[in-house]
């Protein structure tokens, strides 16, 4: 039986397309797939996310334990709620996941990783918990669900749907959140837009996604969430990266920390293995086929593989991420095995769309 989220009920009295997504039932849309991602980059919308996993770190070895487990380094964060983007890493220097980390104590971090690996990324803590910093209180929080609301008027709706809430969060910036009893709110997302993700106790997310909606806020679905983080230039665990590949090939090593002296899971694989293959924006520039996973691009370099790929809604063109032997450079022309053809296409700069414009560089 699939598993449901809290607000899973408001979704079906929307008479919305449910799909089996990793083993939970997730709305894909509620009629219209282009105007929910339409109405994330000129408005707000909001997702269900509460089948992502929210994890607390506690004690007081927490950042001990997370500066040797994370490739990115939680020294950066200084400021209480300031929030760290980084990825998972085995001892083979593969990603197991990315996650957000936000410091709120030195006894506290708040963790959030993705769904389908969920259960694996917490056994893969426990363990190296019980090797590097035993006592330490790593606790998922099944209490809690998680809605986000994306777009360029999102605060806006935020503050006007949850009393209480625009002092505490109107200050904050891009990668901070902050406790407003009985929201946990940071100012991330998956969209490439402004927004909140919020965290609530389980038993009001149904409410509160009721609330959120009565006041204007469109619901969207994970069509519209993968058609608008492709175009963020945003990479998505089990196509863009996984436990076979490094962050390095990934477009991430901007998340790796290997500078600094310290030491972590992965460190010294990612140094004996440099970076062969690199991640590239994809202009598809003929007509005559849309971008998709796994079709081979054939560059002077050698071959390489599109890795997320599709129809982008605001730039009404096709656009893809893909993993390409080092030589490839922007501005270069590349050819993708459509079906039967090879067709041209341009190389870029990604993200392909922010805050709702265009943006990659081509040359």
């Amino acid at each position: 039986m699939l598993k449901q989220t809290p607000p899973n009920r408001a979704h079906r009295h929307l008479n919305a397309k449910m799909v089996d997504f990793g083993g939970w039932d997730m709305p894909l849309h509620y009629g219209s797939q282009l105007e929910e991602h339409h109405h994330v980059r000129r408005d707000a919308g909001m997702f269900d996310v509460s089948h992502m996993r929210v994890i607390d770190a506690r004690g007081q070895n927490v950042r001990a334990f997370l500066r040797a487990l994370l490739a990115n380094n939680v020294d950066k964060l200084a400021v209480p709620g300031k929030a760290l983007y980084s990825c998972l890493l085995n001892e083979a220097g593969g990603v197991i996941d990315d996650l957000i980390v936000y410091f709120m104590s030195e006894d506290w971090f708040r963790i959030v990783v993705n769904a389908g690996t969920a259960e694996k990324d917490i056994a893969w803590m426990c363990l190296q918990r019980d090797r590097l910093a035993p006592g330490l209180d790593l606790m998922p929080r099944l209490d809690l669900a998680m809605i986000a609301v994306q777009g360029p008027n999102a605060r806006g709706w935020v503050w006007q749907s949850l009393s209480g809430t625009r002092v505490a969060t109107e200050p904050l910036q891009p990668f901070q959140a902050v406790e407003v009893a009985p929201y946990f709110i940071a100012r991330t997302g998956y969209t490439g837009e402004d927004g909140f993700e919020i965290m609530l106790p389980a038993e009001q997310a149904e409410t509160v996604w009721h609330v959120l909606q009565a006041h204007g806020v469109h619901p969207i679905g994970l069509g519209a969430r993968d058609t608008l983080r492709l175009e963020a230039g945003m990479a998505l665990y089990g196509q863009d990266m996984d436990e076979s590949v490094s962050p390095l090939e990934t477009g991430l090593a901007w998340t790796v920390d290997l500078q600094s002296p310290r030491d972590f899971i992965g460190k010294a694989a990612l140094l004996a293995r440099p970076a062969t293959r690199q991640l590239i924006g994809l202009l598809l520039l003929e007509k005559g086929g849309v971008l998709r996973s796994h079709q081979a691009v054939f560059a002077p370099q050698g071959e390489g593989e599109i890795t997320s790929g599709g129809f982008s809604p605001t730039l009404n063109q096709s656009i893809a991420l893909a993993r390409v032997p080092n030589g490839v450079a922007v501005g270069d022309t590349v050819e993708v095995a459509i079906r039967d053809k090879r067709l041209a296409a341009k190389v870029v700069k990604y993200p392909f769309v922010r805050k709702g414009k265009a943006c990659y560089r081509d040359s």
